[in-house]
């Protein structure tokens, strides 16, 4: 049994409808699962719903639902989204499952049994908001706390705790010999600072039944439930651990947002050591979008509502933005215009007009029959595969977009170069326009070969309109010569219709 490439996305909290920050990340986790199947991996793909919590029960509260009727109805909504993103996950988790909720009271019998937890009595300020406690450090210089913290009450509790602090130099030591394992760098360097300048405190694993009744009871003591995180971060394993066929663990990427990152490069990394598991290859750290320059947020209206872009622009154009504007690590900015301008610019004008034009003039000089192979333009595909390929090793998906589209610019300009509906009008120049159009033809062909992990549907048409009936979800077919003399081609058609002004 060989080890399956394994990624996951967050587990998605389900206080709301799933916005433009989750479709991206969605969209980068299955790009990458997608790019290391076309390589010839096998690969599985979590993603899922973390359905507990305070926030969750008083969301049910305030709409008089249970909070399982509650969950089920949201549940539906992102499997939906899921859907209407052509995601290719392989499981999808809720952590209400009872699969999960089994796997999760194992694991806090191992570890109450190890003697990883302890009981003690707080007082301190908690945030219902966030789920967390807060502490005098935690104060801004005025005394209050910073508003994203929500109500803040002071509250008098006992719970159980996970040691936390005993391993913090252990934490430090395996990040710096590890490099890669929080990406990119400078998201690594802030959970080493954040470990160097501050003591662990232990993690408080439980909530009392009193306070908070939504959520996994203690298998040790029926007077608690378990933390959200302590739950959340679990159903990476407990997926796993319900495919025992497969091997999937350790995980090789958990991608995560900005915002999550000390639960899962401090406690998580933690939480598996006293699991005596391994810990996950990589957690790929992604940013987060604004709109115009401001935050997103539904009270203000400053928002980009996915599926209506999806509605009247395509999926592809969708996926091709979000992926093309904002690396992987720093924040973005969603401009509507911006949208616009990579539609016309890169989309129709550039890999729909190459694709069109080229397979057209095939169509019509040569009544869609491949001429005689011809290697023109193979260098400059070659050097488009070589560098994909590396990228995509590196899931570095914006600058392997880039890459693609370096050929995409230059099939454009031998077009314009070559001339070939001048070459037509001469019989002596037969030979030369036969080369043209070979050169185009299979330029095409590969460009949906490496369009494949990014604009999906893109590459299926363009391969429909080649007569090619295979899928070009294999990266090996990015040699060029592959388009045989004498195959027909499909018809042409726009794959990205320009919109009118």
């Amino acid at each position: 049994m060989s080890k399956r490439f394994y990624i996951t996305t967050a587990i998605d909290y389900v206080n709301g409808q799933p916005h433009l920050g989750h479709a991206y990340e969605k969209i980068v986790a299955d790009v990458i699962a997608r790019s290391r199947r076309s390589l010839g991996q096998e690969v599985f793909f979590l993603t899922g719903l973390d359905e507990h919590g305070q926030k969750v029960q008083q969301a049910a509260q305030t709409e008089k639902k249970n909070p399982q009727e509650y969950c089920d109805v949201l549940a539906a909504d992102w499997k939906s989204f899921a859907k209407k993103l052509e995601l290719t996950n392989d499981d999808f988790v809720r952590t209400t499952e009872s699969r999960h909720k089994e796997f999760v009271q194992a694991i806090l019998s191992k570890l109450n049994a190890a003697g990883q937890f302890y009981k003690a009595s707080y007082k301190g300020f908690y945030s219902a908001k966030e789920e967390t406690f807060l502490t005098e450090k935690d104060r801004r210089a005025d005394g209050t706390f910073d508003p994203s913290y929500g109500e803040v009450v002071e509250l008098l509790e006992e719970n159980y705790y996970f040691k936390l602090k005993d391993q913090q130099q252990w934490l430090i030591d395996y990040i710096e010999a590890n490099p890669s394992f929080v990406q990119p760098d400078y998201r690594r360097n802030e959970v080493l600072g954040f470990l160097k300048n501050n003591t662990l405190e232990d993690l408080c694993i439980s909530r009392p039944l009193a306070r908070l009744n939504w959520g996994i009871p203690l298998p040790f003591d029926a007077n608690f439930v378990t933390y959200v995180w302590f739950d959340a971060l679990v159903s990476y394993i407990s997926i796993p651990n319900a495919h025992p066929s497969l091997e999937l663990w350790p995980a090789d990427i958990h991608v995560i947002g900005k915002d999550i990152l000390k639960f899962h490069a401090v406690y998580w990394p933690i939480m598996l050591k006293a699991m005596g598991l391994h810990l996950p290859k990589q957690i790929l750290v992604h940013g987060w979008w604004q709109k115009d320059g401001a935050k997103i947020s539904k009270s203000t209206g400053n928002i980009v509502e996915p599926i209506a872009v999806i509605d009247e622009w395509g999926l592809d154009a969708f996926r091709f933005y979000v992926l093309r504007e904002l690396d992987i690590g720093p924040d973005g900015n969603w401009t509507d215009a911006g949208f616009k301008s990579r539609y016309s610019a890169e989309l129709a004008n550039g890999l729909g007009n190459l694709v069109n034009r080229s397979l057209s003039m095939l169509k019509r000089y040569r009544n869609g029959i491949v001429p005689a192979q011809s290697d023109e333009l193979t260098a400059f595909a070659a050097k488009a595969v070589d560098e994909t390929h590396a990228l995509l090793k590196q899931n570095q998906l914006q600058a392997a977009l880039q890459s693609i589209w370096s050929l995409v610019t230059r099939a454009n300009q031998y077009v314009d170069q070559t001339a070939p509906f001048k070459l037509a009008k001469d019989p002596a120049q037969s030979q030369r326009l036969d080369e043209v159009l070979y050169n185009l033809a299979e330029t095409c062909r590969i460009l949906a070969v490496l369009l494949w992990p990014f604009l999906p549907g893109t590459a299926v048409k363009i391969y429909a309109q080649l007569g090619l009936n295979e899928s070009p979800d294999k990266f090996s077919e990015s040699v060029w010569g592959k388009l045989k003399s004498g195959h027909a081609i499909g018809e042409p058609a726009p794959l990205f219709p320009r919109k009118e002004a």
